[in-house]
């Protein structure tokens, strides 16, 4: 695996475009570590790398994840959900405790957040839906990529219609989080949902709207009709 990981970081560092690292980091608010490559291209280097080490063990894998992770680039972080996602078929509940310390210890920007909780995330809350309620748990934590994750995990299972009354007890705990990045994070899971229960989300929306900050809010009913969204949006 150590081999791997040099052969990785060899491959981005020949791929790594100044000026596109430069140009990306207005995406973010505070400095991210990159290389400077396009999402789709380190997917691809990640599914091939994925082949060669595909035979190896569970946590074999999880430690090189647990090492690309360790560097803070974003680009490693990538590779690192990527591999995480192919091994979904393998997931058991004794992964909970691994991604829950990827998040606290090495997220450090919505991106790596997201990418990671959408997809890997997501999918073993689906198949282990009691974890539902550890999600309420990091709604109340202090470090807030666990806050964000605690809403964008379940992004994909809301526009499934899933886990309706888990969303809106989430959303009310997160409701007044002044984080802007959580305020958006449990917006957009509040837009989510209402792509299969748009009626009971702008209930929601408008039982809550005078708390709710305006950045959550235009998130929440952001595919709405134009007729809901100025009835959310107009001010009492």
């Amino acid at each position: 695996m150590s081999n791997t990981l040099i052969v990785l970081r060899q491959q981005l560092q020949a791929m790594a475009n100044p000026a596109l690292q430069q140009s990306s980091q207005r995406f973010f608010k505070e400095s991210v570590k990159m290389y400077g490559i396009k999402t789709p291209d380190v997917i691809t280097l990640a599914k091939k790398s994925f082949k060669t080490i595909q035979d190896q063990s569970k946590t074999e894998i999880w430690q090189l994840c647990e090492q690309l992770w360790q560097s803070g680039y974003l680009e490693e972080s990538f590779i690192a959900c990527q591999l995480c996602y192919l091994l979904r078929k393998q997931y058991d509940e004794t992964d909970w405790s691994v991604f829950e310390k990827w998040i606290d210890n090495y997220v450090t920007n919505w991106a790596s957040c997201d990418t990671f909780c959408n997809h890997s995330v997501g999918t073993f809350v689906e198949r282990y839906p009691h974890f539902v309620q550890q999600l309420k748990k990091w709604a109340y934590a202090k470090n807030l990529w666990l806050r964000r994750a605690g809403a964008v995990t379940l992004i994909i299972p809301a526009r499934k219609g899933l886990f309706l009354p888990d969303i809106f007890a989430i959303a009310d705990i997160l409701l007044q989080d002044e984080e802007d990045l959580v305020q958006k994070g449990y917006g957009w899971l509040l837009k989510a949902a209402s792509q299969a229960h748009q009626q009971e989300v702008f209930d929601y929306v408008m039982a809550h709207k005078q708390a709710m900050p305006r950045t959550a809010l235009r998130y929440a009913i952001e595919k709405m009709p134009p007729e809901l969204k100025a009835q959310a949006m107009k001010k009492e």
